[in-house]
């Protein structure tokens, strides 16, 4: 379907799955919502970090494509696996390298950034939820808000009581950050007191990046939220939003995974990641 843009093939693929899938789109039952406006920040890697992602890019994209024209020999999981590995080792170079390796100690560019903007909508009265698909990722921000004795809400996937997080983030009016793990808490959380959303880390599906900006974005949300996705400029992270606008259309109309994704990229989308 995806391949030959066969759009009689995609409406019979919706009528086959349409009695198990009951869809809503939020236009459709919350058209009273107020405003919500997104924006891209593109932030610098460091010059450190830019080395560390290039030697990294070089190292993976030679393994691959040696692989895929028979010059080395097949790795275990074969070369999805080994493309799967890359992109999340550069994807963690482009937040911060020493989600990569633990041994480095230079700055990250992203991260600058995002604690900055931090420190600036809390400092106008603002309430902001802070969402990363990297559990160290938050420890780093969490490190830095310390730092700067900044107050904040958590949740992740071993969090116990989260409610008792949501309902402290949702009633006291000096608690305004909540770093939230993608995963344990981009679905089913009513967070309503945040008008700002930051998303970390971009990933192939859309979806699940507006699942978790629709914690803030509700019914009971009485102001504008806004949206920030932080990207890091020259990285994969500029080429996973290309895909999404250009070859993914169909992750909007249907459901997949990332490993679904993976298995879809032709040799030129590799080489186009990896270049």
């Amino acid at each position: 379907i995806e391949k030959h843009q066969d759009e009689s093939r995609t409406r019979k693929l919706h009528a086959l799955i349409k009695p198990f899938v009951l869809r809503r789109h939020k236009a459709q039952v919350a058209s009273e919502l107020p405003a919500k406006t997104e924006h891209l920040s593109y932030c610098p890697l460091t010059e450190e970090q830019q080395q560390f992602y290039e030697e990294t890019k070089s190292f993976y994209r030679n393994k691959i494509l040696e692989t895929l024209e028979g010059h080395a020999p097949t790795p275990a999981g074969g070369t999805q696996l080994l493309l799967l590995q890359g992109l999340t080792r550069l994807r963690q170079i482009a937040n911060h390298p020493h989600l990569a390796d633990q041994s480095y100690e230079g700055e990250s560019g992203k991260m600058r950034e995002i604690l900055r903007m931090i420190r600036s909508v809390v400092s106008e009265g603002h309430k902001v939820l802070v969402f990363s698909q990297f559990v160290q990722h938050l420890a780093l921000v969490r490190a830095g808000l310390d730092e700067r004795q900044l107050e904040y809400a958590y949740l992740d996937g071993h969090t116990r009581d989260r409610q008792g997080e949501v309902e402290r983030f949702q009633s006291d009016p000096d608690l305004q950050i909540f770093l939230i793990s993608l995963k344990a808490g981009g679905v089913g959380l009513n967070l309503t007191a945040a008008d700002y959303v930051f998303i970390l880390d971009p990933w192939w599906n859309p979806a699940v990046e507006a699942q978790a900006i629709d914690r803030a974005h509700r019914i009971g949300q009485q102001r504008p939220v806004f949206v920030y996705k932080f990207i890091s400029q020259g990285t994969v992270e500029e080429k996973i939003l290309a895909l999404q606008r250009r070859k993914l259309q169909l992750v909007s109309d249907l459901i997949t995974t990332d490993e679904a994704v993976i298995k879809s990229l032709t040799r030129a989308d590799i080489e186009e990641l990896l270049g």
